[in-house]
């Protein structure tokens, strides 16, 4: 979100200035764009959106064509860059990071006739949609393996930027970590960045050297994991299994199948059906989802953790069952009670247990 350099992706992406005021008026493929934050070979964020968009490309054929800019900065780089898209015949925009939300709401405004669908943001209009994705559930998944693996009793966090996506995902982790450990903790170092692997590395290495001896991101790359193996300790990936990365080091990653959703909407798109829409899918649906566990792990740990995971699918367990504490000692959700979506979404306290 601050010092990316706007790249272009892909041969179709290369071919973009000549569909200029051509697209829009010709009976040819649709013309599919997509926005993302990162490189799509960071092997995670990014990574796992295109490949969805492969997916997609690869379900529709040559019914469509697909777009894609990498490396854009939250800022007025990326407003540019959708605008471009629009401009260049793309009718359909996903713009895939919670940063791009403002720019795409204003470039919808310029473009009444192109459809945009924004991940992970609240803000729609009638030709912008919403998705996003339960990812706290998949964390209260590693919460648990965390939990049982730790000997120490400490985890370390490297946290992004402090949005509610990333507090729900930390404070989740940390109470189902401490319903096998009660005495769990969570120290929490934030990066300010998306997708920054030296700093990733840097914040895992300070957070090994106070003695967390499992490692949990929520940043894109594969650099704390590396860090993790380097030193030692376990660790979990981000958004793809990067189990290549770190063989010892990584007990499992959460991860994200954004495919159905996308090829949903474009169906949708080519039909004529399409509707700005909000949705909020996890496990239950397949959008979230558990990479393969290391044979490292213990049986009865990877029984645990398959336990929270099909329970959250069948909807007997919810993370954010009460009682839950804060960090003041203030019980914030009563036993019995749940924390309502509508709160979830602006999640900005700490469960008890989480140092930052």
């Amino acid at each position: 979100m601050n010092r990316r350099q706007v790249l272009v992706g892909s041969a179709a992406t290369l071919a973009l200035p000549a569909l200029i005021g051509r697209a829009a008026a010709q009976d040819g493929p649709l013309n599919v764009g997509f926005v993302y934050v990162g490189p799509v070979g960071d092997y995670g964020w990014s990574h796992a959106h295109d490949e969805a968009r492969k997916k997609a490309q690869e379900h529709f054929g040559d019914k469509i064509k697909t777009n894609y800019v990498e490396n854009v900065a939250e800022g007025p780089d990326a407003e540019r860059v959708i605008r471009q898209l629009a401009q260049q015949g793309n009718k359909l925009i996903f713009t895939t990071s919670f940063g791009f939300m403002n720019p795409t709401i204003k470039v919808a405004k310029q473009f009444p006739d192109v459809h945009f669908e924004h991940a992970t943001g609240y803000k729609t209009a009638d030709n912008v949609g919403i998705y996003n994705a339960r990812f706290y559930e998949g964390r209260a998944v590693i919460g648990t393996i965390a939990g049982m693996m730790s000997k120490s009793g400490k985890a370390g966090y490297v946290g992004s930027v402090p949005i509610p996506e990333v507090v729900r995902g930390i404070n989740a982790f940390t109470l189902a970590a401490q319903k096998v450990n009660p005495d769990f903790t969570t120290q929490v170092v934030w990066v300010n960045s998306w997708y920054d692997p030296a700093k990733e590395a840097d914040a895992a290495k300070a957070l090994i050297d106070q003695g967390c001896d499992i490692i949990s991101q929520h940043t894109d790359s594969p650099a704390p994991l590396q860090a993790a193996e380097q030193r030692g300790v376990y660790a979990f990936g981000q958004a793809s299994n990067m189990i290549d990365f770190a063989p010892k080091a990584h007990l499992t990653a959460i991860t994200d199948n954004w495919g159905p959703y996308y090829i949903d909407q474009i169906q949708k798109q080519l039909d004529g059906e399409w509707a700005p829409g909000n949705i909020w899918w996890g496990i239950e649906k397949g959008l979230v989802g558990i990479a393969p566990y290391n044979d490292i792990m213990p049986a009865d740990v990877k029984e645990a953790a398959d336990k929270v995971k099909n329970g959250i699918a069948s909807g007997e367990i919810h993370p954010f069952s009460g009682p839950i504490t804060d960090q003041s000692g203030e019980v914030k959700v009563p036993e019995g009670d749940t924390i309502p979506d509508e709160q979830l979404l602006g999640l900005d306290w700490y469960v008890k247990g989480v140092q930052s």
